[in-house]
């Protein structure tokens, strides 16, 4: 997934101190090195790791969950402020870095290395769970404060005031600005409740120590009608008017976007993500449009809470189908983007989104050593013309063999290394039904 698109058939890839030093023909590796591991890799794909580039750690309890109250009585809508961030505010510290190794885990075993937290309770307890289980990630606070153009109650245990929100999200990025694979990542809930004032600080604090700002933007059709009401602007030019557009700012999900607003991305660089697997409810998505753009955007699962699964090769497929819709068959084209292109949005366009390109997103010399070792021998499969189209319209997470992340081997033949699985399922079903009863009376008194 370089820039020339190399396939390499019966390669050899060295690692040394986390990076690619060296790809080639398998024949020539023995005389080249000695190695001190070797991982045998013969008849798998070797491809660069997944980027999830907006993820909900705080939520990965709630999997299933809205589906089953659903069948009890119906849903309110947004579903955010109902049910997402009301549940959120009940965890506690070990909660999230339960909710982080189980959500971490599970992303490893389908082939994610990296994340971006979107913005939750606790980020710190992320962050450990992050590093303990190997993965590479961006952690980020749920960033809200109180003021008179708010237009969502939120819980206590998650309101801020814009002094308390500016000074929490420094510190978290200045906290963990030296570890190696975890890092942080400004936040900014949502327009809907962050004050101007909290918003043009946190811009100015995204130049001052070059960090990103995570957000959602353009989400939904109420934070259009919102913004309009309040500010007489469409959400992405309200944000211009704050001067916060830029190449720091990332925008999950972008879906409701005006032509203008699109302009506006490619004129300030900002950063998009595409969750393919629950966009499509929220309106007519732009992905096509966007990447041949230049604008960098990638792929998220918006954590398992949404879809259920958060396997990205499972999202960048159903982009393909919800692209092909809206950005093909209007005008009888047959390939709107193709599943090789979808691979490059979930890889080099996630590298790119979240500023990490070149050192991941695509396997070369010099880049970090997060590599996917995945199979290709199962009959659904079968037979085998051409890796690319394999890897990517045929591979998905359950296929993941071996994961390596930072040269450091943390899945091997589908078992995870840094960890006890066994442990941290026993933790989480002691953990679940609590949690759920007290879930269920919230929202029952809503």
């Amino acid at each position: 997934m370089d820039e020339a698109r190399r396939t390499i058939a019966d390669a050899a890839i060295a690692v040394d101190a986390g990076r690619i030093v060296w790809m080639g023909p398998s024949v020539e590796a023995a005389a080249r090195f000695a190695p001190r591991e070797r991982l045998d890799a013969a008849g798998k794909i070797a491809m660069p790791g997944m980027i999830d580039a907006h993820f909900h750690t705080a939520q990965q309890f709630l999997r299933g969950k809205l589906s089953q109250l659903s069948r009890r009585q119906p849903l309110k809508i947004p579903i955010w402020k109902n049910y997402y961030v009301p549940f959120e505010g009940i965890l506690d510290p070990e909660d999230v870095y339960l909710s982080g190794l189980f959500a971490y885990a599970n992303m490893l075993m389908v082939g994610t290395t990296c994340f971006a937290e979107a913005g939750g309770p606790h980020p710190d307890e992320m962050g450990r769970a992050a590093d303990e289980i190997g993965i590479r990630g961006l952690i980020a606070l749920s960033t809200v404060d109180s003021h008179a153009s708010t237009g969502a109650v939120v819980p206590d245990s998650m309101m801020m005031t814009r002094d308390q929100a500016i000074e929490r999200n420094i510190a978290l990025v200045q906290r963990w600005k030296t570890h190696p694979r975890v890092n942080a990542s400004l936040a900014l809930r949502q327009i809907i409740v962050c004050s101007p004032e909290l918003i043009t600080a946190i811009g100015q604090a995204a130049v001052d120590l070059d960090a990103k700002i995570h957000t959602h933007l353009c989400e939904g059709i109420y934070e259009i009608d919102f913004a309009l009401q309040k500010f007489g602007m469409r959400p992405t030019e309200y944000l211009e008017s704050l001067g916060v557009l830029s190449h720091h700012l990332h925008a999950a999900h972008s879906v409701i976007l005006s032509p203008d607003e699109v302009d506006l991305y490619a004129k300030h660089r900002v950063s998009a993500c595409h969750c393919g697997l629950n966009n499509y409810s929220l309106g007519a998505p732009r992905l096509v449009e966007m990447w041949r753009r230049g604008i960098d955007i990638g792929m998220g699962s918006d954590g398992g809470a949404t879809a259920g699964t958060i396997d990205i090769f499972q999202v960048a497929h159903a982009a393909k189908i919800g692209q092909q819709v809206l950005a093909g068959t209007p005008w009888h084209i047959r390939t709107a983007i193709s599943y090789e292109e979808l691979l490059a949005v979930a890889t080099n366009g996630g590298a790119r989104a979240l500023g990490m390109s070149p050192d991941i997103g695509q396997l070369s010399v010099g880049s970090k050593a997060d590599i996917l070792l995945v199979s290709c021998d199962d009959i659904d499969q079968q037979p085998l013309y051409d890796l690319m189209f394999t890897a990517s319209s045929s591979v998905v997470g359950r296929d993941v063999r071996d994961v390596i992340v930072d040269g450091r081997v943390v899945v091997k033949d589908r078992e995870l290394l840094s960890m006890d699985m066994g442990e941290i399922r026993a933790k989480v079903a002691r953990r679940q039904p609590q949690l759920m009863e007290r879930f269920e009376r919230l929202v029952g008194a809503q």
